[in-house]
């Protein structure tokens, strides 16, 4: 079967309730903030290469890699908007200024050139060169697809092939790999957007390098007089080789940045033990080691996944680059293989666990996304209970500014002679001559229709997710009795303008209950409606809402919550239980008085939007 492509963010307008709101305070917000706030902490300046010790902001190892994101978004937002001359001009700017950085052999990373030159190369375990280097290039290439310029594209050409000259199998070179993955899905979109293949020959070395004995991080430990042990090379995804490995282990962002490189290679190469290795990997993750929200890493502590059914809600890491992450390696596999599952779960991670690291103004954010939030929570490092406006360490930041102007590209994929909607978004995509309209309010009302505006003879197969317990489908206003195929209603007809297919998926508010495994959610249930979780937040429910019991057995009916109009609320039952011992910790022989009173339930992904809250996502059930 020949694999999905993705759909041009530019060929896809949207005016849906969720998406069509983010991407323009993207474009009004995020994008404007996060480039106020590299300006402000050196991060743009530091291109300039005038940076001396003891001046201030001195250049960390992974600012390249921020202001290469703002970058990006810059780009992405750009072809959605070409005739935005100001944005234009700003994005020229800063690319030649980035351009300018670049030294005589190719190489392009402000730390290493202004901070510490005497140790490139010398500790690719800890110091992200390779991690930069792919953020530049997914910029370049971005900004080629915008504005048809070469200029940035030809400086992050050159800098990989000063890096294939750098490292490789043959002697001489460093026998390595990054170690904070990223580069290699940079350089499938290099090879695509160049047409050369020895970009994806060096994504593939790296992928097939690693973890391999003897092992390149524990012999470039030994001669930085460094211990390493088996977590320190899991943390990094090396403990053996891609191919073997099982489980997903270490740094969630890492691991799947590698995942989602792997499944590109995979496409491209047509290599089916790695793709059979992603199958493995993704069913760890999205089967064992993922939060309902599908947020990724269960700790702090490294940032990282852990162990099986392991997912505490009060002290969950769930970061939103990871989050992110899952999105980008589940469209792939969706691409890949073209099984619904992964678009499932892309979906389930991008209305929830994705979208609920930015407010919905865009201008403050959540690197670590919690579960459970009351005034005993327990902050510190990234974990907060309010959004932040930026982060010292400000991936999470930066990444939503690439990422929300490709949710349009998300919906939709396509390959010859069919066209695919993974998610029924409202607007408009066109593609290779045809050009479908889309209407209604997914994912909160299934009432969905697909106008064709301009025709063709294709295949047009749109997504049946798992969720949905009924459907029905109209071709032309005749009823369509052809049942899904593979999680898919297709459709293959020669096309005309005004051809209408209309589908109506059921909605229901759905009891989610967590494998007995995970300790964290025992005898608690989670609510959801279609893809979209739901949490209960003190702002409508009052102070305590943990001491909310919520029946699992009732009518719940919808309503609206106060200050998100438009948006359906859960409403329903439940028992409040209240504290009669005067405070003490314990008590003995005495049952909490319970008193009746009702409760509403918001998407999980728009809470904190309304002040300072509690948040309770599993609820104490009978």
């Amino acid at each position: 079967m020949k694999p999905f492509s993705p759909i041009d963010p530019a060929a896809v307008k949207l005016n849906d309730p969720v998406f069509a709101g983010r991407v323009e305070a993207c474009r009004t917000s995020t994008i404007p903030s996060s480039v106020a706030k590299c300006r402000e902490t050196g991060r743009i300046d530091v291109f300039r290469l005038a940076w001396k010790e003891g001046m201030p902001n001195r250049p960390h190892i992974f600012w390249d890699s921020d202001f290469a994101k703002v970058l990006e978004g810059m780009a992405l937002m750009l072809a959605l908007n070409p005739d935005d001359q100001a944005l234009a001009g700003e994005l020229d700017g800063y690319v030649d200024l980035v351009i300018s950085a670049q030294q005589p052999d190719g190489y392009l990373n402000t730390h290493f050139t202004v901070v510490d030159p005497e140790n490139r190369w010398k500790n690719i375990y800890d110091c992200h060169e390779l991690y930069c280097a792919g953020h530049l290039m997914e910029a370049a290439v971005a900004h080629f697809r915008a504005t048809g310029s070469r200029k940035f594209l030809d400086a992050l050409c050159r800098y990989a092939d000063y890096i294939a000259t750098v490292f490789g199998s043959e002697p001489g070179k460093i026998h390595g790999y990054p170690g904070h993955e990223e580069i290699e899905l940079a350089l499938c979109k290099l090879a695509d957007a160049t047409g050369e293949a020895k970009y994806l020959k060096l994504a593939r070395y790296f992928i097939d390098e690693r973890g391999k004995q003897p092992n390149f991080f524990e012999l470039e430990g030994q001669q930085r007089h460094a211990s390493l042990n088996v977590d320190s090379l899991a943390n990094r995804q090396a403990h053996i080789p891609v191919r073997e490995q099982t489980d997903a282990v270490g740094h969630s962002v890492r691991a799947l940045y590698l995942y989602t490189g792997m499944a590109d290679v995979a496409m491209r190469t047509g290599d089916p033990s790695l793709l059979d290795a992603c199958r493995t990997l993704f069913d760890s993750v999205a089967g064992k080691r993922m939060y309902l929200i599908g947020g990724c890493g269960s700790t702090p502590v490294g940032e990282a996944f852990t162990n099986d059914y392991d997912l505490p809600n009060d002290t969950a890491y769930a970061e939103s680059c990871a989050a992110m992450a899952l999105v980008q390696f589940a469209r792939r596999m969706a691409d890949a293989t073209g099984e619904v599952r992964y678009a499932d779960v892309m979906e389930q991670a991008l209305y929830n666990g994705a979208l609920s690291g930015i407010s919905l103004g865009g201008d403050r954010f959540f690197y670590a996304n919690l579960l459970t939030v009351d005034d005993a929570t327990f902050t510190f490092g990234h974990i907060h209970t309010e959004r932040q406006p930026w982060f010292d360490c400000s991936c999470c930041p930066t990444s939503f500014c690439r990422f929300l102007p490709q949710l349009g590209s998300l919906a939709w994929s396509r390959r010859p002679g069919e066209l695919r909607c993974n998610i029924p978004a409202a607007g408009s995509v066109t593609s290779g001559g045809a050009a479908v309209k889309v209407s209604g309010r997914y994912p909160y009302d299934g009432e969905i229709g697909f106008e064709i505006i301009s025709g063709g003879n294709f295949v047009l197969s749109v997504r049946i997710p798992s969720w949905c317990r009924s459907w029905s489908a109209a071709l032309n206003g005749k009823p369509l009795e052809t049942g899904a195929k593979e999680g898919y209603l297709t459709v293959s007809r020669d096309w005309k303008a005004g051809d209408r297919l209309e589908l109506r998926l059921e909605l229901t508010v759905d009891v989610v209950r967590a494998n007995p495994k995970v300790t964290a959610d025992a005898g608690k249930i989670a609510l959801m409606r279609g893809p979209v979780v739901y949490a209960l937040e003190s702002v409508d429910n009052g102070p305590g809402v943990s001491t909310l019991i919520v029946p699992a057995e009732q009518a719940f009916r919808l309503g609206e919550a106060e200050g998100l109009a438009g948006v359906p609320a859960i409403l329903g039952e439940a028992l409040r239980e209240s504290d009669e011992s005067e405070g003490r910790l314990y008590f003995r022989n005495r049952t909490p008085s319970r008193t009746r009173t009702g409760f509403i339930a918001v998407p999980y992904a728009l809470w904190q939007n309304r002040g300072k809250s509690e948040l309770a996502t599993w609820l104490r059930s009978n």
